[in-house]
């Protein structure tokens, strides 16, 4: 009862939980918060001083009492309760400026597709405990092709590779569902790795993932670019402990891109593999479809035609196709009801 009555004062909300970044859709509004998913906590009282972009700051800059740690790692729910207080701060940011004492809004959740059966309730309870009367879920890779305006009800293949910070998403959707897919925990966290990987093997340097997180984006490529771009690496040397510069070019990165870009290459062309010819030919006519921060990567779309014999498009704003299709999924939520997973809160009362 109290819930009803609340929710009429509340803001239904969607949200994409990222383990880089979580965004907000607001019913009737739009994005409104696109923040890092990062929390700065006490590990002696236990309090946590800072969540988003605050926390963000903070991330190998902290004395040792104090942890900046992601609650989500590949995607999933890490650590219940910081989770919890994470969606809670973003639902209560949401409706700071309307009357509502007690938001109790409707959520929809983007998940990955291939998480377990725990790690989906665990998603749900933090929603509901944060605050939410009533929490959908949608797989990412659905989300992120309703984002990207692609016809998933209709008779018709269509395929998305979304390329998040934990996981990347593989599939192919018709009629409302998930045809064929992969889940692959190897996304652009795992691109930071391989640079630090790459300046510790090949210049004896420790870096740190916010400076590797700068290279990928300022000279980071999946293909052959035309112009050699450069960039300076600073960090400290394995040997004398002192700090170093060293100037690296494009080609270098792309070497050290190489495994976990192709990784990402092989499970698209899995899925293609496993996807009924029917759908293949409604693919090869519309082309497959990049969302996500990694589909920024440079010539990452060159790569994937490449390889599948395919055209491939980059969704128009990438890095907000799944917010943008739990919000379409919000506005509309009777007619796509079908998109949504099955979850314990779905009878509950509106």
């Amino acid at each position: 009862m109290f819930n009803k009555i609340f929710g009429y004062f509340s803001h239904d909300i969607g949200i994409d939980l990222g383990t880089a970044n979580t965004l907000v859709y607001v019913k009737g509004k739009g994005i409104v918060i696109n923040e890092p998913s990062v929390v700065a906590l006490n590990t002696k009282s236990k309090q946590i001083l800072a969540i988003g972009d605050d926390a963000k700051k903070m991330v190998g800059r902290t004395p040792a009492n104090i942890v900046a740690s992601r609650p989500l790692v590949d995607g999933v729910v890490s650590d219940f309760e910081v989770t919890e207080q994470m969606l809670k701060y973003f639902i209560e940011k949401v409706h700071k400026e309307t009357f509502s004492i007690f938001p109790r809004p409707r959520v929809v959740i983007g998940i990955p597709s291939g998480v377990t059966e725990v790690e989906r309730r665990a998603v749900e309870d933090a929603a509901t405990n944060a605050g939410a009367r009533q929490a959908f879920l949608i797989e990412e890779p659905m989300a992120a092709a309703i984002g990207a305006r692609m016809p998933v009800q209709e008779a018709a293949g269509s395929m998305i590779v979304d390329i998040g910070g934990g996981t990347t998403e593989v599939a192919v959707i018709s009629l409302g569902g998930i045809v064929a897919s992969r889940s692959l925990r190897i996304a652009g966290d795992e691109l930071n790795e391989d640079i630090i990987q790459f300046a510790r093997d090949e210049y004896n340097l420790l870096l740190g993932e916010r400076t590797a997180e700068d290279i990928k984006i300022a000279i980071g490529s999946a293909y052959h670019l035309e112009e050699k771009l450069e960039a300076v690496m600073r960090g400290r040397d394995l040997v004398t402990g002192l700090p170093k510069a060293i100037t690296i070019d494009s080609d270098q990165i792309r070497q050290a891109l190489a495994k976990s870009v192709g990784a990402i290459v092989d499970s698209v062309k899995m899925t293609v593999e496993e996807t009924p010819p029917e759908l293949i030919a409604d693919i090869m006519d519309k082309g497959i479809f990049l969302a996500g921060g990694g589909a920024l990567l440079r010539g990452l779309d060159k790569m994937l035609t490449l390889s599948t014999k395919m055209p491939v498009h980059i969704a128009d704003d990438p890095l907000t196709s799944v917010v943008r299709g739990c919000g379409l999924v919000l506005e509309d939520i009777d007619s796509l009801k079908e998109v949504l997973v099955a979850t314990q809160y779905e009878k509950a009362p509106r």
